[in-house]
């Protein structure tokens, strides 16, 4: 599939940028003209506007959330924080839709929206932050933290909402919320117009789609704070800004179906996420004899084989030891630790995540003792973090002589038995190791020691 390449010019921002202007002049020319600003109250067209458009910020709550996490990125999780905020607050609004939960107006689901919104711009200006390193390890410690009470406030919000309780209890909707909008709007805002900002300069420097619609999304969200202030109820002023919302989810959804569907928010993430470097382990395991048994036995025959082996070695090494598993290509597999820069312990974690392997490993192999054996290798220092490729075939991983003399490691490792370099034996002073000799690795200049971990101490 070709990749799509886009000309960005200072015309093009320009145009972009007056054409995110309509609707602000639509909106002065309805307030300037009340006769334009006509009444049109439908209650089913409300419910659903409002639910289809928290429907899309949810998943791309979800989806953003799940890259973040994936690849630790701060920006990308407070991204997702910002389309969480809105999306559970605009469901609460949509509940507001007379007749539908409720018999009379209730001021928290009808401040529901303004408040999710105003949220989500404190999210989008954290998104905005250049976070790296130790920093953006703890953003993303802090992330987890603020979605799960993200997630408790929209609950009690919605309690407090049902059973009225102050200060969501007065009846007087319109004028206890017209303070409170204006108090939101201003500084939400702002702090989209900060945020906008910020991106703009970074799709200046790396111009790209996903970005752009981020921007327009920003801009579109900060619109809305305005129409929503100054809107009549059910006059088209008021449906304006409902539909502002949903205009900036679609051009986010939009941008993200464009993109490749492999790393789809690569473009926002962090330069630490896509360039950055990291002290981590590699480990490196496949079958010794693989190709020979390959050739003496049938496809169906090998993929049974294959598939009984990852069952069983994967999760020990994912789950128990927090490993991510960079690829599996046939019968060899590549996890690395510390990728994300949250694991100091990284050598620790890869050694006893190399025994537990080899431990499930031979439990299948009694069963099938003409099955082939796994060898390990794992070697520690400093890596790049790269996001390598194109449209068509992206994938964020690790490179370097690292991960390199890892993967030679592994190749002279024991049938059944780990290898470790010296530099991972040097991390690991009370681990029980065994001299493997002085070995001539493929590409080194000097001849490295290489060892096999027998055991490690007992936590």
């Amino acid at each position: 599939m070709p990749e799509r390449r886009f000309v960005y010019t200072p015309a093009m921002v320009g145009l972009t940028a007056l054409v995110l202007l309509v609707p602000l002049a639509g909106l002065v020319l309805l307030l300037q003209k009340p006769q334009f600003d006509v009444h049109w109250e439908h209650h089913p067209s409300h419910f659903w506007l409002v639910l289809v458009t928290a429907l899309l910020s949810a998943v791309l709550a979800y989806m953003t959330g799940a890259a973040a996490l994936r690849r630790g990125d701060p920006r990308v999780l407070f991204v997702s924080l910002a389309f969480l905020s809105a999306a559970g607050f605009l469901a609460l609004h949509a509940l507001a839709t007379p007749k539908v939960l409720l018999d009379t107006p209730n001021a928290g689901f009808i401040l529901a929206t303004p408040v999710g919104v105003a949220l989500a711009s404190v999210f989008a200006v954290l998104s905005s932050l250049n976070l790296s390193g130790a920093r953006a390890v703890s953003a993303v410690r802090w992330g987890r933290w603020l979605r799960a009470g993200l997630l408790v406030l929209m609950a009690l919000w919605a309690a407090a909402s049902v059973l009225r309780l102050p200060p969501l209890h007065d009846t007087a909707v319109p004028e206890v919320a017209d303070g409170i909008l204006s108090a939101l709007a201003v500084p939400a805002i702002v702090l989209y117009a900060v945020a906008a900002g910020r991106y703009l300069r970074t799709w200046w420097e790396r111009p790209s789609l996903m970005l752009l619609s981020m921007i327009a999304a920003f801009v579109l969200l900060a619109e809305a704070m305005v129409a929503l202030v100054f809107a009549r109820n059910w006059a088209l002023s008021w449906w304006e800004w409902h539909v502002l919302m949903l205009a900036a989810f679609v051009l986010v959804v939009v941008g993200v179906r464009i993109q490749w569907y492999e790393e789809r928010f690569a473009d926002l993430y962090l330069e630490d996420t896509v360039s950055g470097r990291r002290d981590l382990s590699v480990l490196f395991a496949d079958l010794q004899g693989f190709t020979t048994f390959s050739e003496r036995h049938d496809s169906a025959e090998v993929t049974t084989m294959l598939n009984t082996y990852f069952q069983v070695v994967v999760p020990p090494v994912v789950r128990r030891h927090g490993g991510d598993v960079d690829r599996i290509i046939g019968d060899a597999l590549m996890v690395t630790f510390n990728k994300r820069g949250n694991q100091p312990d990284h050598a620790a974690r890869a050694a006893a995540a190399g025994l537990a392997l080899q431990e499930a490993a031979t439990a299948v192999q009694m069963a099938h003792p003409q099955w082939p054996r796994f060898r390990v290798g794992i070697n520690s220092g400093v890596a790049s973090v790269s996001l390598l490729g194109t449209e068509g075939g992206r994938t964020h991983t690790v490179i370097g002589d690292t991960v390199n003399v890892a993967s030679r490691i592994e190749g002279k490792a024991p049938g059944g038995g780990v290898a470790i370099g010296p530099a991972t034996k040097a991390l690991l002073p009370d681990a029980v190791t065994e001299s493997l000799g002085l070995l001539e690795l493929k590409g080194k200049a000097e001849p490295l020691e290489v060892y096999r971990l027998v055991s490690l101490p007992r936590e």
